[in-house]
């Protein structure tokens, strides 16, 4: 998983940590005091409820990881979940392990099939014997919000794709295509639509000679274009004029070499060949996807650095091809 992604779910985590261990163990002491009355017991849940407002079921184990209460909820109580063996939840690995408190990974619930957290509590006896667990489950949907908007990728990622279309890749050969065969008009109207008309992603797919579009003004629809939209300069009529982004990342006398550097991918081998090329000037990353069906991501400057021999996988060429 990536880093920055990795960390911002471990303070999350954290944050829920410290917001449920001591609730669940002031919970847990108060089930410990009526131990074992199914009654008591949900009583108890009933109450610690008003304690953990996002929580949406409760429950007591025993010793064995077998309920020995209802799921008590807002609602009320559901007793089909009485006598139910939890004891290969991977979501109570940790309790039964010996772990005093512990919070789950998230994973997809059984029932509902929604992403869930479950956090356990050891309850002991005066003496620290084993009695059984508090068991609390929570809807991440109805968790609040507390963490900030993770870090985004700035390194390069590369990822293989389908295996039964590299192992065949020496018995395909480029097939000339609509676009291949206006790409010069084609790559100076999309930069015009980058620099001047407000798209900030756009992605190239040569193969089936088309364009998808985002654009600042319109950022959560996206736009599709054939070749006879992107071989006719009157499309910039239909995309109002704007500035160039102050916040953009990928400056923008960036765009016409990155583009260039799309054609000569797209041509500089019969069989390994460049299907599709994007880029996003606010994040800086180029989106590439080749014949091989492998994909690759990185920062617009490491992709200018690059060049066909590179990616043909030759490391004596030096003609660059992205600078």
């Amino acid at each position: 998983m990536n880093p920055d992604l990795q960390a911002a779910i471990d303070r999350q985590r954290q944050i829920l940590k410290g917001w449920l261990g001591s609730s669940l163990e002031i919970l847990a002491d108060a089930c410990r005091a009526v131990w074992p009355g199914r009654a008591a017991l949900e009583d108890c849940l009933a109450q610690g409820l008003v304690e953990l407002p996002y929580c949406k079921y409760l429950y007591v184990l025993d010793a064995d990881a077998r309920q020995i209460t209802a799921n008590i909820t807002r609602a009320g109580r559901l007793d089909e979940h009485f006598g139910r063996d939890r004891a290969d939840r991977p979501y109570l690995a940790e309790a039964l392990a010996g772990s005093r408190f512990s919070l789950s990974d998230a994973y997809i619930s059984r029932n509902a099939r929604r992403p869930s957290l479950t956090a356990t509590h050891r309850i002991e006896d005066a003496s620290g014997v084993l009695l059984g667990y508090l068991g609390a489950d929570f809807d991440l949907r109805e968790l609040p919000t507390t963490q900030a908007l993770y870090p985004r990728q700035d390194h390069w990622m590369q990822l293989r794709g389908d295996p039964a279309i590299r192992s065949g890749l020496f018995q395909q050969e480029r097939a000339t295509s609509p676009m291949d065969e206006r790409i010069d008009e084609v790559l100076a109207l999309l930069e015009e639509l980058i620099t001047v008309r407000g798209v900030f992603h756009g992605k190239l797919h040569f193969s089936s000679s088309r364009a998808t579009l985002w654009l600042s003004d319109d950022p959560y629809r996206y736009r599709i274009h054939g070749i006879a939209d992107l071989t006719d300069a009157d499309l910039c009529m239909a995309y109002p004029r704007r500035p160039y982004p102050e916040q953009a990342t990928l400056p923008a006398e960036a765009v016409a070499p990155i583009l260039a550097c799309f054609r000569e991918l797209r041509f500089m081998d019969e069989t390994l060949y460049l299907r599709s090329g994007s880029l996003n000037i606010f994040n800086g990353l180029i989106g590439l996807n080749f014949s091989c069906d492998g994909s690759h991501y990185m920062p617009w400057r490491e992709f200018l650095d690059k060049n066909l021999g590179f990616w043909l996988g030759s490391a004596s060429a030096s003609r660059p091809a992205c600078g």
